[in-house]
Order: C-alpha cells, then sequence, then structure tokens
C-alpha cells in the first residue's frame, strides 16, 4: 500500500544520504524493520545480513556460527593428531575440515565482534536497526 508520508521521509533520508555522501562521509543506505529509509554511518554498521549469504543478523547468531565452526576445527585437529598414533598412517583428509573450520571460525568470530559493536553505537545514538537486502 503506497504511503505518501513514508514516501516523502524516504526521499529527505535519500537527499540527506546523498549530501553526506557529497561531503565525503561513508554511509550506507539501508531500510530499517520498520521499512523506512535510514542513512547509517559506516560505525552503525557491522555485517550486513542477506549480503554475500549471510542469514544470521544478529551478533550473537553469528558467535554461534563461529563457534560451531571451531568445533569442526578443534575435532578435525583431534581426529588428525590421534591418527598419528594409529597404524595406518595420518588421516590427511581432516585438514580441510582444519582449514575450513579455523577460517569460518576466525572470520565469523570477526563479523560478530563488528556487529556487537555497530548494535552498541546504534543503541548509544538511538538508531533505528538495519533489515537485510538492499535499497535500489
Amino acid at each position: 500500500m503506497f504511503d505518501r508520508d513514508r514516501e516523502r521521509r524516504n526521499d529527505a533520508v535519500y537527499a540527506e544520504h546523498k549530501e553526506a555522501l557529497a561531503r565525503g562521509e561513508k554511509r550506507v543506505l539501508r531500510r530499517t524493520d520498520t521499512g523506512e529509509l535510514h542513512s547509517y554511518p559506516g560505525d552503525e554498521i557491522g555485517f550486513s545480513p542477506g549480503r554475500g549469504q549471510a542469514q544470521v543478523r544478529t551478533w550473537w547468531g553469528m558467535g554461534i556460527v563461529s563457534a560451531f565452526l571451531g568445533l569442526v576445527f578443534l575435532g578435525s585437529s583431534a581426529l588428525l593428531l590421534a591418527s598419528f598414533g594409529q597404524r595406518g598412517g595420518p588421516e590427511w583428509g581432516a585438514l580441510f575440515p582444519i582449514v575450513l573450520g579455523g577460517f569460518g571460525a576466525w572470520y565469523t568470530f570477526g563479523m560478530a565482534r563488528d556487529e556487537y559493536r555497530a548494535a552498541k553505537v546504534r543503541r548509544q545514538r538511538g538508531s533505528p536497526t538495519p533489515s537485510g537486502g538492499q535499497v535500489s
């Protein structure tokens, strides 16, 4: 349903966003959870849900993904180390999940940390929570 007042507010936010970009500010234009546009400074955006196939929306959700990948890393490392004592030789196939789990845990932990910091800044400034997806 078309809401004329919302469109006016969105047009005003879009114009302010373009002016801020022209001044050299680093800004990101996103829709909020309520569907209105908001121009976020760079420090208020942690990771963008819906971009890069990230389906997790919160810092603690990304922390859970990081913990799971850390367990994959630890379990695969234990499997590889335990195989050295076996007669058949080491399980070199465990190297792939070790690398995948280690890199994934490191990467998702960084994303969770960035989103935690951004959420804290948004709370302090009273900014709305961004929703997923791009603004066309």
